[in-house]
């Protein structure tokens, strides 16, 4: 399928592994050109050479100097067409657990680092009447997972981010939507998964299973994690010019954990 995105300019943070890294090899294999970052030059360096021809802007998105930094690397590469906020951290962790410090870094990496790209790059996108901006929020988003809620809330707040700033593309070529993938077998989850199953004394398919798919995750259809690939082949379409009467939306590649019919 020609997703029609030769020649068109690809940001993903959060590109050096898991869903980013999976939607910036398939972007590249559709013929964008495709900006990779991560938090440092060794963090991305593998993507990076899996994708030739990509360009690499690092940073902390979770710090002032950090975002300082990404933003004047971008400056530097040229107009961003799309702008794939994916970026994120997760930790399952107690509610009563969980102090100040970790609610506000949640906020800061997951939610306000694609409101500063957004602001940066969305002007130039609507000047050029065309552009794509696309939040990986979650299934969490609607199902608050009780063993993390920071994080949770901090995907929901990229919906309501997503759906306010569509607002401002009416009439435009310009759209911005959201991504809620469910349970994904990225790098950071299977080293969780892995760890919890080794505490219980169990392999991970046992986990998967017996534990985690009936007791955290019963609503599942799937039954099993999504692979990032599969959650990159809507990302893509969400990017590509194919998608032009999708807009302000929140789609779910969630394996059916999410029982709602809209």
């Amino acid at each position: 399928m020609d997703y029609q995105l030769k020649g068109k300019r690809a940001l993903i943070t959060g590109s050096s592994k898991g869903i980013g890294k999976a939607a910036a090899q398939l972007l590249h294999r559709e013929g964008a050109n495709v900006v990779l970052h991560g938090r440092s030059p060794e963090s991305v360096q593998a993507a990076h050479q899996a994708i030739p021809g990509s360009e690499i802007v690092t940073g902390d998105l979770g710090t002032d100097d950090g975002m300082q930094s990404v933003m004047e690397q971008l400056h530097k590469v040229g107009e961003i067409d799309i702008l794939i906020n994916n970026a994120g951290i997760f930790e399952p962790k107690p509610f009563f657990e969980i102090p100040d410090e970790d609610w506000m870094k949640f906020f800061v990496v997951n939610v306000l680092s694609g409101v500063r790209i957004s602001r940066a790059l969305m002007p130039g996108m609507l000047s050029r009447n065309w552009g794509r901006v696309i939040f990986i929020s979650s299934e969490s988003a609607i199902n608050i997972p009780e063993e993390m809620i920071h994080y949770g809330m901090t995907k929901t707040a990229q919906l309501s981010v997503s759906r306010g700033l569509a607002e401002l593309t009416k009439g435009t070529g310009v759209t911005v939507n959201a991504v809620l993938p469910g349970p994904t077998s990225s790098e950071g989850v299977i080293g969780f998964v892995d760890d919890f199953a080794a505490s219980k004394g169990i392999d991970r398919k046992t986990f998967e299973e017996e534990v985690f798919f009936k007791e955290a995750r019963p609503t599942s259809l799937l039954q099993r994690f999504a692979h990032p690939d599969e959650v990159a082949q809507l990302i893509v379409y969400v990017a590509s010019p194919l998608s032009s009467a999708t807009n302000g939306a929140a789609l779910r590649v969630d394996g059916g954990v999410v029982k709602s019919i809209v």
